[in-house]
Protein backbone atom coordinates (compact mmCIF):
# COMPACT_ATOMS: atom_id res chain seq x y z
CA UNK A 1 0.00 0.00 0.00
CA UNK A 2 1.22 3.28 -1.09
CA UNK A 3 2.30 5.56 1.77
CA UNK A 4 -0.31 8.10 1.58
CA UNK A 5 -2.68 5.35 1.69
CA UNK A 6 -1.38 3.69 4.57
CA UNK A 7 -1.87 6.79 6.49
CA UNK A 8 -5.68 7.53 5.50
CA UNK A 9 -6.11 4.11 6.59
CA UNK A 10 -4.45 4.30 9.52
CA UNK A 11 -6.20 7.50 10.19
CA UNK A 12 -9.59 5.88 9.37
CA UNK A 13 -8.91 3.42 11.58
CA UNK A 14 -8.50 5.94 14.64
CA UNK A 15 -11.60 7.43 13.55
CA UNK A 16 -13.96 4.37 13.31
CA UNK A 17 -12.52 3.42 17.06
CA UNK A 18 -13.10 6.91 18.62
CA UNK A 19 -16.57 7.51 17.32
CA UNK A 20 -15.97 10.42 15.31
CA UNK A 21 -15.69 8.81 12.04
CA UNK A 22 -18.62 11.10 10.39
CA UNK A 23 -16.99 14.27 11.28
CA UNK A 24 -13.26 13.34 11.03
CA UNK A 25 -13.81 11.36 7.26
CA UNK A 26 -16.13 14.90 6.15
CA UNK A 27 -13.20 17.19 7.86
CA UNK A 28 -11.07 14.87 5.43
CA UNK A 29 -12.23 15.32 2.70
CA UNK A 30 -13.48 19.28 2.84
CA UNK A 31 -9.82 20.13 3.60
CA UNK A 32 -8.28 17.89 1.11
CA UNK A 33 -7.27 19.45 -2.26
CA UNK A 34 -7.69 15.83 -4.43
CA UNK A 35 -10.37 15.22 -6.71
CA UNK A 36 -13.20 14.50 -4.85
CA UNK A 37 -14.75 11.67 -6.77
CA UNK A 38 -11.09 10.36 -6.45
CA UNK A 39 -10.39 10.90 -3.12
CA UNK A 40 -14.02 9.13 -2.22
CA UNK A 41 -13.00 5.99 -4.30
CA UNK A 42 -9.84 5.75 -2.62
CA UNK A 43 -11.47 6.09 1.30
CA UNK A 44 -14.09 3.92 -0.10
CA UNK A 45 -11.92 1.38 -1.03
CA UNK A 46 -10.11 1.59 1.87
CA UNK A 47 -13.54 0.79 4.46
CA UNK A 48 -13.87 -2.30 1.83
CA UNK A 49 -16.95 -0.70 0.29
CA UNK A 50 -17.52 0.58 -3.53
CA UNK A 51 -19.22 3.61 -2.79
CA UNK A 52 -19.55 6.85 -5.11
CA UNK A 53 -19.06 10.65 -4.18
CA UNK A 54 -21.93 12.32 -3.68
CA UNK A 55 -23.63 14.67 -1.21
CA UNK A 56 -24.55 11.40 1.14
CA UNK A 57 -21.12 9.54 0.82
CA UNK A 58 -20.53 9.53 4.48
CA UNK A 59 -24.16 8.09 5.04
CA UNK A 60 -24.02 5.87 2.19
CA UNK A 61 -20.12 4.67 3.37
CA UNK A 62 -21.72 4.03 6.62
CA UNK A 63 -24.57 2.05 5.74
CA UNK A 64 -21.95 0.16 3.02
CA UNK A 65 -19.79 -0.69 5.94
CA UNK A 66 -22.66 -2.22 8.28
CA UNK A 67 -24.03 -3.83 5.21
CA UNK A 68 -21.04 -5.38 4.04
CA UNK A 69 -20.67 -8.15 2.00
CA UNK A 70 -18.30 -10.60 0.44
CA UNK A 71 -19.17 -9.69 -3.18
CA UNK A 72 -18.01 -7.47 -6.12
CA UNK A 73 -14.99 -6.75 -7.94
CA UNK A 74 -11.85 -6.94 -5.16
CA UNK A 75 -9.24 -4.89 -7.84
CA UNK A 76 -10.84 -1.63 -8.66
CA UNK A 77 -9.31 1.37 -10.71
CA UNK A 78 -9.27 4.45 -8.30
CA UNK A 79 -8.16 6.77 -10.48
CA UNK A 80 -7.00 7.77 -14.27
CA UNK A 81 -3.38 6.74 -14.66
CA UNK A 82 -0.89 9.16 -16.25
CA UNK A 83 0.55 6.53 -18.50
CA UNK A 84 4.00 7.08 -17.52
CA UNK A 85 5.21 3.61 -16.77
CA UNK A 86 4.56 2.81 -20.73
CA UNK A 87 7.50 1.15 -22.52
CA UNK A 88 8.58 1.27 -25.89
CA UNK A 89 6.18 -1.46 -26.97
CA UNK A 90 3.55 0.63 -25.82
CA UNK A 91 2.92 -1.32 -22.73
CA UNK A 92 2.19 -0.22 -19.16
CA UNK A 93 3.68 -1.99 -15.93
CA UNK A 94 0.08 -3.19 -15.19
CA UNK A 95 -0.58 -5.06 -18.73
CA UNK A 96 3.56 -6.99 -18.41
CA UNK A 97 2.25 -7.89 -14.79
CA UNK A 98 -1.49 -9.11 -15.51
CA UNK A 99 -1.65 -13.05 -15.91
CA UNK A 100 -5.16 -13.13 -17.70
CA UNK A 101 -4.48 -10.34 -20.27
CA UNK A 102 -7.20 -8.26 -18.37
CA UNK A 103 -6.04 -4.57 -18.71
CA UNK A 104 -6.46 -2.66 -22.11
CA UNK A 105 -5.35 0.57 -23.26
CA UNK A 106 -8.18 3.31 -24.23
CA UNK A 107 -6.21 5.19 -26.87
CA UNK A 108 -9.06 7.77 -26.94
CA UNK A 109 -8.33 8.36 -22.95
CA UNK A 110 -4.87 7.67 -22.99
CA UNK A 111 -5.32 5.89 -19.70
CA UNK A 112 -5.68 1.92 -18.94
CA UNK A 113 -8.48 0.03 -17.83
CA UNK A 114 -9.31 -3.64 -16.26
CA UNK A 115 -11.57 -5.66 -18.45
CA UNK A 116 -13.81 -7.26 -15.17
CA UNK A 117 -15.03 -10.50 -17.26
CA UNK A 118 -11.57 -11.62 -17.89
CA UNK A 119 -9.86 -9.93 -14.47
CA UNK A 120 -9.66 -12.48 -11.59
CA UNK A 121 -8.86 -9.95 -8.48
CA UNK A 122 -4.75 -12.05 -8.45
CA UNK A 123 -3.59 -8.35 -7.87
CA UNK A 124 -0.71 -8.32 -9.27
CA UNK A 125 -1.44 -5.08 -11.20
CA UNK A 126 -1.97 -3.42 -7.36
CA UNK A 127 1.35 -4.14 -6.54
CA UNK A 128 3.25 -2.73 -9.76
CA UNK A 129 1.09 0.35 -10.44
CA UNK A 130 3.52 3.22 -9.63
CA UNK A 131 0.80 6.11 -9.34
CA UNK A 132 -1.93 3.71 -6.38
CA UNK A 133 -4.60 3.96 -9.67
CA UNK A 134 -5.38 0.68 -8.59
CA UNK A 135 -6.34 -0.47 -5.28
CA UNK A 136 -7.85 -3.88 -3.62
CA UNK A 137 -10.35 -3.56 -1.10
CA UNK A 138 -9.77 -3.14 2.76
CA UNK A 139 -11.98 -5.37 4.82
CA UNK A 140 -10.87 -4.41 8.29
CA UNK A 141 -13.36 -1.51 9.30
CA UNK A 142 -16.24 -3.97 8.19
CA UNK A 143 -14.79 -6.40 10.59
CA UNK A 144 -13.56 -3.70 13.15
CA UNK A 145 -17.86 -3.99 14.98
CA UNK A 146 -17.19 -7.42 15.44
CA UNK A 147 -13.83 -7.56 16.84
CA UNK A 148 -15.26 -4.70 19.63
CA UNK A 149 -18.51 -7.21 19.72
CA UNK A 150 -16.61 -9.62 22.05
CA UNK A 151 -18.45 -12.11 19.02
CA UNK A 152 -15.89 -15.36 18.66
CA UNK A 153 -13.46 -14.62 15.92
CA UNK A 154 -10.65 -16.52 15.07
CA UNK A 155 -7.72 -15.40 12.90
CA UNK A 156 -5.73 -18.16 10.62
CA UNK A 157 -2.47 -16.75 9.74
CA UNK A 158 -0.66 -18.13 6.32
CA UNK A 159 2.78 -19.86 6.99
CA UNK A 160 4.28 -17.09 5.55
CA UNK A 161 3.47 -15.35 8.38
CA UNK A 162 6.64 -16.09 10.53
CA UNK A 163 9.67 -13.35 10.28
CA UNK A 164 7.33 -10.54 8.30
CA UNK A 165 6.96 -8.99 12.17
CA UNK A 166 10.28 -8.84 13.09
CA UNK A 167 13.17 -11.88 12.36
CA UNK A 168 12.51 -13.20 16.16
CA UNK A 169 8.93 -12.30 16.68
CA UNK A 170 7.09 -15.80 17.38
CA UNK A 171 4.03 -17.02 16.81
CA UNK A 172 2.69 -16.75 20.67
CA UNK A 173 4.00 -13.33 20.56
CA UNK A 174 1.55 -13.06 17.37
CA UNK A 175 -1.33 -14.38 19.07
CA UNK A 176 -1.42 -11.61 22.11
CA UNK A 177 -1.14 -9.31 19.43
CA UNK A 178 -3.97 -10.67 17.79
CA UNK A 179 -5.99 -10.45 21.01
CA UNK A 180 -5.79 -7.28 21.97
CA UNK A 181 -7.14 -6.48 18.73
CA UNK A 182 -10.36 -8.54 19.49
CA UNK A 183 -9.62 -11.80 18.51
CA UNK A 184 -10.55 -14.89 20.21
CA UNK A 185 -7.55 -16.91 19.27
CA UNK A 186 -4.83 -17.04 16.32
CA UNK A 187 -4.27 -20.63 14.80
CA UNK A 188 -1.49 -21.50 12.04
CA UNK A 189 -2.99 -22.19 8.32
CA UNK A 190 -0.20 -24.53 8.34
CA UNK A 191 -2.28 -27.23 10.63
CA UNK A 192 -4.97 -27.52 7.76
CA UNK A 193 -2.27 -27.24 5.20
CA UNK A 194 -1.38 -30.74 6.75
CA UNK A 195 -4.87 -31.35 6.69
CA UNK A 196 -4.74 -31.73 3.08
CA UNK A 197 -0.95 -32.76 3.01
CA UNK A 198 -2.86 -35.68 3.96
CA UNK A 199 -5.55 -35.65 1.45
CA UNK A 200 -3.21 -35.28 -1.33
CA UNK A 201 -1.30 -38.24 -0.36
CA UNK A 202 -4.61 -40.08 -0.77
CA UNK A 203 -5.17 -38.50 -3.93
CA UNK A 204 -1.96 -39.34 -5.46
CA UNK A 205 -2.18 -42.73 -4.43
CA UNK A 206 -5.81 -42.80 -5.98
CA UNK A 207 -4.97 -41.29 -9.31
CA UNK A 208 -1.42 -42.49 -10.05
CA UNK A 209 -1.05 -45.96 -11.00
CA UNK A 210 2.02 -45.66 -13.25
CA UNK A 211 4.30 -43.85 -14.98
CA UNK A 212 1.91 -42.35 -17.32
CA UNK A 213 -0.20 -41.12 -14.78
CA UNK A 214 -0.11 -37.53 -13.00
CA UNK A 215 -2.15 -34.91 -10.80
CA UNK A 216 -1.75 -31.56 -10.51
CA UNK A 217 -2.42 -29.91 -6.95
CA UNK A 218 -4.77 -27.26 -6.17
CA UNK A 219 -3.67 -26.37 -2.64
CA UNK A 220 -2.61 -23.24 -2.30
CA UNK A 221 -2.42 -20.74 -5.06
CA UNK A 222 -5.75 -19.08 -6.29
CA UNK A 223 -3.47 -17.90 -9.34
CA UNK A 224 -2.64 -21.37 -10.29
CA UNK A 225 -5.93 -22.60 -9.74
CA UNK A 226 -7.51 -19.74 -12.52
CA UNK A 227 -4.56 -20.26 -14.40
CA UNK A 228 -5.53 -24.00 -15.01
CA UNK A 229 -9.47 -23.34 -14.85
CA UNK A 230 -9.07 -19.99 -17.76
CA UNK A 231 -6.47 -21.17 -19.74
CA UNK A 232 -5.82 -24.41 -19.88
CA UNK A 233 -9.22 -25.53 -19.16
CA UNK A 234 -8.77 -29.21 -20.74
CA UNK A 235 -6.07 -30.20 -17.85
CA UNK A 236 -8.94 -29.47 -15.14
CA UNK A 237 -9.69 -33.02 -14.79
CA UNK A 238 -6.36 -34.05 -13.73
CA UNK A 239 -6.23 -31.39 -10.94
CA UNK A 240 -7.06 -32.33 -7.20
CA UNK A 241 -10.42 -31.45 -5.82
CA UNK A 242 -8.61 -30.52 -2.62
CA UNK A 243 -9.54 -26.83 -1.47
CA UNK A 244 -6.80 -24.62 0.11
CA UNK A 245 -5.65 -24.71 3.73
CA UNK A 246 -7.43 -21.46 3.87
CA UNK A 247 -10.84 -22.46 3.17
CA UNK A 248 -10.07 -26.01 4.93
CA UNK A 249 -9.04 -23.60 7.67
CA UNK A 250 -12.28 -22.21 7.44
CA UNK A 251 -14.65 -25.08 7.09
CA UNK A 252 -13.14 -26.85 9.57
CA UNK A 253 -13.50 -24.05 12.81
CA UNK A 254 -17.15 -23.52 11.56
CA UNK A 255 -17.40 -27.18 11.67
CA UNK A 256 -16.27 -27.30 15.28
CA UNK A 257 -18.13 -23.92 16.51
CA UNK A 258 -20.54 -22.83 13.58
CA UNK A 259 -20.77 -18.94 15.53
CA UNK A 260 -17.33 -17.79 15.30
CA UNK A 261 -16.14 -15.85 12.12
CA UNK A 262 -12.91 -16.60 10.71
CA UNK A 263 -10.49 -14.18 9.30
CA UNK A 264 -7.20 -15.52 7.04
CA UNK A 265 -4.27 -13.08 7.10
CA UNK A 266 -1.70 -13.77 4.42
CA UNK A 267 0.59 -11.99 1.80
CA UNK A 268 -1.85 -12.09 -0.76
CA UNK A 269 -4.69 -10.45 -2.62
CA UNK A 270 -6.04 -13.17 -4.70
CA UNK A 271 -7.40 -14.78 -1.51
CA UNK A 272 -9.87 -12.26 -1.12
CA UNK A 273 -11.32 -13.14 -4.44
CA UNK A 274 -10.85 -16.55 -3.39
CA UNK A 275 -12.99 -16.53 -0.19
CA UNK A 276 -16.08 -15.11 -2.54
CA UNK A 277 -15.70 -17.87 -4.83
CA UNK A 278 -19.22 -19.28 -5.71
CA UNK A 279 -18.36 -22.99 -4.27
CA UNK A 280 -16.82 -22.09 -0.81
CA UNK A 281 -17.74 -18.63 -0.01
CA UNK A 282 -19.07 -18.71 3.79
CA UNK A 283 -15.71 -20.54 4.56
CA UNK A 284 -13.81 -16.98 5.36
CA UNK A 285 -15.79 -14.09 6.58
CA UNK A 286 -12.99 -11.35 5.72
CA UNK A 287 -8.98 -11.44 4.14
CA UNK A 288 -6.47 -9.22 5.09
CA UNK A 289 -3.06 -8.90 3.75
CA UNK A 290 0.21 -8.46 6.13
CA UNK A 291 0.63 -4.83 4.99
CA UNK A 292 -2.68 -4.46 6.11
CA UNK A 293 -1.83 -5.86 9.40
CA UNK A 294 1.08 -4.16 9.99
CA UNK A 295 -0.70 -0.79 9.96
CA UNK A 296 -3.32 -1.94 11.96
CA UNK A 297 -1.08 -2.87 14.77
CA UNK A 298 0.99 0.41 14.12
CA UNK A 299 -3.13 2.36 14.31
CA UNK A 300 -3.28 0.32 17.72
CA UNK A 301 0.63 0.88 18.67
CA UNK A 302 0.66 -2.39 19.16
CA UNK A 303 4.26 -4.07 19.04
CA UNK A 304 4.26 -8.14 18.83
CA UNK A 305 8.19 -8.03 19.39
CA UNK A 306 7.56 -6.58 22.89
CA UNK A 307 4.37 -8.53 24.11
CA UNK A 308 5.01 -11.81 26.20
CA UNK A 309 3.64 -14.74 24.04
CA UNK A 310 0.24 -16.26 24.34
CA UNK A 311 1.90 -20.17 24.57
CA UNK A 312 -0.34 -22.61 22.72
CA UNK A 313 0.68 -26.25 22.38
CA UNK A 314 2.54 -27.62 19.44
CA UNK A 315 0.29 -29.05 16.56
CA UNK A 316 1.68 -27.66 13.28
CA UNK A 317 4.31 -30.09 11.24
CA UNK A 318 7.57 -29.31 9.11
CA UNK A 319 5.53 -30.11 6.41
CA UNK A 320 2.48 -27.66 6.72
CA UNK A 321 4.87 -24.51 7.43
CA UNK A 322 7.07 -25.21 4.01
CA UNK A 323 3.35 -24.74 2.38
CA UNK A 324 4.37 -21.18 2.31
CA UNK A 325 7.56 -21.10 -0.19
CA UNK A 326 7.86 -23.02 -3.66
CA UNK A 327 8.50 -26.69 -3.49
CA UNK A 328 6.83 -26.72 -0.05
CA UNK A 329 3.57 -29.05 -0.94
CA UNK A 330 5.69 -31.26 -2.57
CA UNK A 331 8.33 -31.70 -0.44
CA UNK A 332 5.03 -32.42 2.58
CA UNK A 333 3.12 -34.52 0.03
CA UNK A 334 6.23 -36.40 -0.69
CA UNK A 335 7.04 -37.41 2.44
CA UNK A 336 3.87 -38.29 3.42
CA UNK A 337 3.11 -40.68 0.66
CA UNK A 338 6.48 -41.99 2.07
CA UNK A 339 4.85 -42.79 5.03
CA UNK A 340 1.46 -43.58 4.35
CA UNK A 341 2.13 -45.64 0.95
CA UNK A 342 6.04 -46.75 1.08
CA UNK A 343 5.68 -48.83 -2.01
CA UNK A 344 3.68 -46.19 -3.89
CA UNK A 345 6.69 -43.46 -2.90
CA UNK A 346 9.09 -44.88 -5.47
CA UNK A 347 6.51 -43.33 -8.52
CA UNK A 348 6.05 -40.22 -6.78
CA UNK A 349 8.27 -37.25 -9.01
CA UNK A 350 7.63 -33.75 -8.37
CA UNK A 351 8.15 -30.32 -10.74
CA UNK A 352 7.42 -26.63 -9.19
CA UNK A 353 6.42 -23.54 -11.61
CA UNK A 354 8.18 -20.54 -9.73
CA UNK A 355 6.17 -16.98 -11.15
CA UNK A 356 3.70 -16.33 -13.42
CA UNK A 357 6.05 -17.11 -16.59
CA UNK A 358 7.26 -20.83 -15.62
CA UNK A 359 3.60 -21.78 -14.51
CA UNK A 360 2.79 -21.08 -18.19
CA UNK A 361 5.36 -22.48 -18.92
CA UNK A 362 4.79 -25.80 -17.22
CA UNK A 363 1.17 -25.89 -17.83
CA UNK A 364 2.18 -25.55 -21.94
CA UNK A 365 3.92 -28.28 -21.31
CA UNK A 366 1.59 -30.69 -19.58
CA UNK A 367 -0.60 -29.96 -22.31
CA UNK A 368 1.72 -31.13 -24.83
CA UNK A 369 2.83 -34.16 -23.14
CA UNK A 370 6.27 -32.57 -22.20
CA UNK A 371 6.29 -33.11 -18.52
CA UNK A 372 7.72 -36.40 -17.08
CA UNK A 373 6.71 -35.58 -13.52
CA UNK A 374 3.34 -36.97 -11.70
CA UNK A 375 2.78 -34.62 -8.72
CA UNK A 376 2.62 -31.45 -10.33
CA UNK A 377 2.79 -27.14 -8.19
CA UNK A 378 2.46 -24.12 -9.35
CA UNK A 379 2.80 -20.79 -7.40
CA UNK A 380 1.55 -17.63 -8.98
CA UNK A 381 4.80 -15.72 -6.82
CA UNK A 382 8.40 -15.88 -7.62
CA UNK A 383 9.35 -17.92 -4.25
CA UNK A 384 6.37 -18.95 -3.44
CA UNK A 385 3.84 -16.77 -0.97
CA UNK A 386 6.54 -15.27 0.87
CA UNK A 387 7.08 -13.47 -2.59
CA UNK A 388 3.52 -12.62 -2.21
CA UNK A 389 2.67 -8.80 -3.35
CA UNK A 390 1.72 -7.56 0.24
CA UNK A 391 4.39 -9.42 2.01
CA UNK A 392 6.28 -6.69 4.26
CA UNK A 393 10.17 -8.58 3.99
CA UNK A 394 11.85 -9.56 1.39
CA UNK A 395 11.49 -13.37 -0.61
CA UNK A 396 14.68 -14.67 -0.01
CA UNK A 397 14.41 -13.94 3.49
CA UNK A 398 10.90 -14.58 4.38
CA UNK A 399 12.07 -18.10 2.54
CA UNK A 400 14.95 -18.44 5.14
CA UNK A 401 12.75 -17.65 7.98
CA UNK A 402 10.32 -19.83 7.12
CA UNK A 403 12.72 -22.94 6.13
CA UNK A 404 14.04 -22.48 9.80
CA UNK A 405 11.05 -22.32 11.53
CA UNK A 406 9.62 -25.47 10.02
CA UNK A 407 13.17 -27.30 10.61
CA UNK A 408 12.82 -25.86 14.07
CA UNK A 409 9.22 -27.72 14.53
CA UNK A 410 8.83 -30.88 16.76
CA UNK A 411 6.52 -32.33 14.51
CA UNK A 412 8.10 -33.19 11.34
CA UNK A 413 5.63 -34.79 9.10
CA UNK A 414 1.60 -34.32 9.34
CA UNK A 415 0.50 -38.11 10.03
CA UNK A 416 2.71 -37.51 13.59
CA UNK A 417 0.44 -34.74 14.65
CA UNK A 418 -1.91 -35.66 18.29
CA UNK A 419 -3.32 -32.77 17.79
CA UNK A 420 -4.45 -33.55 13.90
CA UNK A 421 -5.35 -37.03 14.56
CA UNK A 422 -7.91 -35.72 17.61
CA UNK A 423 -9.48 -32.82 15.04
CA UNK A 424 -9.79 -35.47 12.56
CA UNK A 425 -11.87 -37.62 14.97
CA UNK A 426 -14.16 -34.81 15.41
CA UNK A 427 -15.22 -34.68 12.07
CA UNK A 428 -15.42 -38.60 12.07
CA UNK A 429 -12.52 -39.35 10.18
CA UNK A 430 -10.45 -41.73 11.62
CA UNK A 431 -8.87 -43.99 9.10
CA UNK A 432 -7.33 -43.44 5.34
CA UNK A 433 -10.53 -44.97 4.04
CA UNK A 434 -12.22 -42.51 5.78
CA UNK A 435 -10.81 -39.97 3.47
CA UNK A 436 -12.17 -41.71 0.48
CA UNK A 437 -15.23 -41.31 1.93
CA UNK A 438 -17.11 -38.98 -0.06
CA UNK A 439 -19.61 -37.78 2.82
CA UNK A 440 -16.89 -37.52 5.11
CA UNK A 441 -14.24 -35.43 3.24
CA UNK A 442 -16.84 -33.01 1.48
CA UNK A 443 -15.52 -30.49 3.67
CA UNK A 444 -12.22 -30.57 2.13
CA UNK A 445 -13.19 -30.25 -1.18
CA UNK A 446 -14.77 -28.65 -3.76
CA UNK A 447 -15.83 -28.94 -7.24
CA UNK A 448 -13.70 -27.64 -10.22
Amino acid sequence: MRDDYRNLFKFIIKAYYSGNFEEEVMSFLLESKMDKQELCKIISTLCGTNIDYSSNFIENLKKAIKSYKQEGKVVNKVRDCSMECVDEKGEILCQKTCPFDAIFIDNKKNCAYIDKEKCTDCGFCVDVCPTGGIMDKVQFIPLADILKSKSPVVAIVAPAIIGQFGEDVTMDQLRTAFKKLGFTDMIEVAFFADMLTLKESIEFDNHVKDEKDFMITSCCCPMWVAMVKKVYSNLVKHVSPSVSPMVAGGRVLKKLNPYCKVVFIGPCIAKKSEAKEEDIKGAIDFVLTFEELRDIFDAFHIVPSKLEGDFSSKYASRGGRLYARTGGVSIAVSEAVERIFPEKHKLFSAIQANGIRECREMLTKVQNGEIKANFIEGMGCIGGCVGGPKAIVLKDEGRDRVNKFAQDSEIKVAVDSECMHGVLHALDIHSIDDFKDEKKIELLEREF
